[in-house]
């Protein structure tokens, strides 16, 4: 049964109403994707504040959980939340997802400890998986049908924009107090959310949806955290530890179990008819791949300038936004320059540009700084293989979909991506221990070994999101 409320009139959706609409919603995405990369140039500050590797203090694996927490909430709950839209209605879960990200953002900025700062991220993250499909829902049925094109192209480059801007923004803030990388949302969420209750309508909702697996998203992110807490603890625990394989035979455990409740339940986190899309289940293990590497490449680079060369925060926001700029400008280029090229074959050459950018920074980074003849190169060829390779990974990923489930599948590709960076950060602690200092040089550089040959099975496994036969590549 069917129950409508007042609709936004096309024609209003159109003019002042419908540009109202479009910067709400993609100032909530953009502020959900900023805090990401803002958060990666404030990690050392906010281990010196809370005393990681102090005596008697927290870790450096314990602080990893600022980043990871985030990661693996959002990727749990960004399916399931894009379903309850549907079944209570779009505008009344993105108000209550800009509310609860705006107070787990005031409440980031006066944690006192670690696992406070842990536990209001994870707040945050559930705010950030409310707003962020909503957003997009909402969007769309502002816009009228000739509008919608642009207005998705502009609420999908959000997240370019944040990696551009969002190291230089999280040096700036940090430079006053990292506690402003968090603060800052307040202000902006209250506008976000002051602006929405104003332009953004009701509409129809379906009531006899059925509620989405909450259950299977649970398992979603016990799986992933326990993966990343055997990861993290590895080199505490030693490999050959109980503890260790404990952990990652639960993640088994819980994964198993996610499959098997996907495979029965009504509105499952990820329908198995997705998985019945080559293409797609292709797309969804390079994402998840891409994104390993990705998340322990920009980690590793941060912590490289700020322990081994001692760049303050500033000045790395600066150093690291080069690669990030050229994302969107490398996107913008291949998009021109190499239209009738198949998506599969521009992720595949991004992904073994971005090994090479790795194994250039395992090679020439050494303690001294020497940025222009080391980490710049490196860096650069690094943002090049992103711009190749993420925007086509995402475009090509829901091409074979059937337009039903085309929003659900891109809800499910960003899941992976969220998954992979917690694995990825997660492979940093295991390779460098608690400390990421000048004395884990070794165990930096053999993260971008590792990241670079993950890249290249990543560049493998798009290929399998290309058409079998050259005669399927012919087909329209």
């Amino acid at each position: 049964m069917q129950r409508s409320s007042e609709s936004m009139p096309a024609a209003a959706a159109g003019t002042v109403a419908g540009r109202a609409v479009l910067l709400v919603t993609v100032g909530a995405a953009f502020l959900a994707s900023l805090d990401l990369f803002v958060v990666n140039v404030a990690f050392d500050a906010i281990g010196r504040d809370f005393g990681v590797g102090r005596p008697g203090g927290p870790t450096a694996g314990d602080l990893s959980w600022v980043l990871n927490a985030y990661a693996v909430v959002f990727a749990s709950l960004l399916v399931p939340f894009g379903r309850l839209a549907d079944r209570y209605g779009r505008r009344r879960l993105f108000l209550i997802g800009v509310a609860l990200f705006t107070l787990a953002s005031a409440a980031c900025a006066v944690g006192d400890s670690v696992w406070a700062l842990v536990a209001f991220r994870a707040l945050q993250a559930v705010g950030a998986a409310a707003m962020t499909p909503t957003s997009l829902g909402i969007l769309l049925a502002a816009l009228p049908a000739d509008r919608r094109l642009v207005g998705v192209r502009i609420w999908a480059s959000v997240g370019a924009i944040a990696a551009a801007i969002g190291p230089t923004v999280g040096g700036l803030l940090t430079e006053l107090s990292w506690r402003w990388v968090f603060l800052i949302n307040v202000p902006v969420g209250v506008v976000i959310f002051v602006a929405a209750v104003r332009a953004v309508r009701d509409e129809p909702v379906d009531e006899d949806a059925p509620v989405p697996d909450l259950l299977g998203a649970a398992l979603v992110a016990a799986a992933a955290g326990l993966l990343a807490l055997g990861l993290v603890k590895s080199h505490e625990w030693g490999w050959a530890g109980g503890q260790t394989w404990i952990a990652f035979g639960l993640a088994a455990v819980a994964a198993a179990a996610f499959a098997w409740r996907s495979s029965r339940h009504p509105a499952p986190v990820i329908d198995p008819a997705l998985l019945r899309v080559r293409t797609f289940r292709w797309s969804i293990l390079t994402m998840f791949l891409f994104n390993v590497s990705f998340a322990a490449n920009l980690l590793v680079g941060v912590l490289w300038l700020q322990q081994v060369w001692g760049y303050g925060v500033l000045r790395t926001g600066l150093a690291v936004a080069v690669g990030p700029l050229l994302v969107p400008l490398t996107a913008a280029v291949a998009q021109r320059v190499l239209p009738h090229v198949r998506p599969s074959r521009l992720v595949t050459a991004g992904s073994l540009i971005c090994a090479a950018g790795c194994v250039v920074a395992a090679v020439r980074m050494g303690e001294s700084s020497a940025y222009l003849t080391d980490y710049l190169p490196a860096w650069a060829i690094g943002g090049i293989g992103v711009g190749l390779a993420l925007p086509n990974l995402m475009a090509g990923s829901t091409h074979d979909l059937p337009p039903s489930m085309a929003a659900t599948g891109s809800g499910v590709v960003t899941m992976a991506r969220q998954i992979g960076f917690v694995v990825g950060v997660s492979t940093l602690f295991a390779l460098v221990g608690d400390d990421v200092g000048p004395a884990a040089m070794d165990g930096l550089r053999q993260t971008w070994v590792v990241a670079a040959l993950v890249l290249v099975v990543a560049g493998g496994a798009a290929v399998g999101m290309g058409p079998r036969r050259l005669r399927e590549a012919t087909q329209p």
